[in-house]
């Protein structure tokens, strides 16, 4: 669920993300709520932390031109669930 709303600088905000991996190596990382905020990196975790810097990025350039800033809410609860990939290698 997506609201309008004026955020203050102590406002956590989660905005999701999406990651694939490239065929050739590499990864994409995009976040579908902010248009335009894309990534790569060579490994996953520098995806995630290249989105991360975009993200970030964005956020401040909105909050400077006193744009509109989507909030994602989520529903409260006493935990957070979410799918995860995790590589295993047969030993």
């Amino acid at each position: 669920k997506i609201k309008e709303r004026k955020t203050t600088l102590d406002t956590i905000s989660l905005y999701p993300i999406s990651i694939e991996q490239h065929p050739e190596g590499g990864y994409f990382a995009s976040c579908p709520v902010l248009q335009g905020c894309y990534a790569e990196g060579e490994t996953l975790g520098e995806a995630v932390d290249n989105i991360q810097d975009v993200i970030r990025i964005h956020i401040e350039a909105r909050k400077h031109f006193n744009d509109f800033l989507p909030i994602v809410e989520f529903p409260h609860t006493d935990s957070m669930r979410f799918t995860m990939p995790m590589l295993m290698r047969a030993q």
